[in-house]
């Protein structure tokens, strides 16, 4: 590092900063996005733990609109099912991505202080 100039140095830091700053900032959307999917799932859950209550001959409805329709219990069982998966699938995406961001956070961090001790001790 000692053969870096000003210049150079002042440009990896930069650079180094730009990065921490923007993965801090992806990190925080994706936490954001994290508990939002997760309210929504739990919301799922209970909608369905309320359906699975209702009695067997009952009508169900669904909301289209202004206007409700009605479905068969079967059909609105499965787009639940099929809804709660694909949130699933989401978070566990959503938490890989949050990871990855936060590795890449605390490198970066990690750089920035490698960079400034190793300047430190030339002086």
């Amino acid at each position: 590092m000692s053969n870096l100039s000003d210049d150079t140095l002042r440009k990896i830091l930069e650079q180094i900063h730009s990065q921490a700053i923007n993965s801090q900032r992806n990190l925080s959307v994706a936490r954001a996005q994290i508990q939002s999917k997760e309210k929504e799932r739990r919301i799922l859950q209970l909608t369905m733990k309320e359906l699975a209550t209702v009695p067997e001959p009952s009508k169900m409805y669904k909301g289209v609109g202004k206007m409700f329709m009605i479905q068969p219990r079967a059909e609105i069982k499965n787009e639940q099912t099929t809804l709660e998966k694909t949130m699933d699938d989401d978070l566990t995406n959503l938490t890989k991505k949050a990871k990855f961001l936060e590795r890449q956070f605390e490198e970066a961090n990690g750089q920035l202080k490698d960079i400034f001790h190793s300047q430190q001790q030339q002086s």
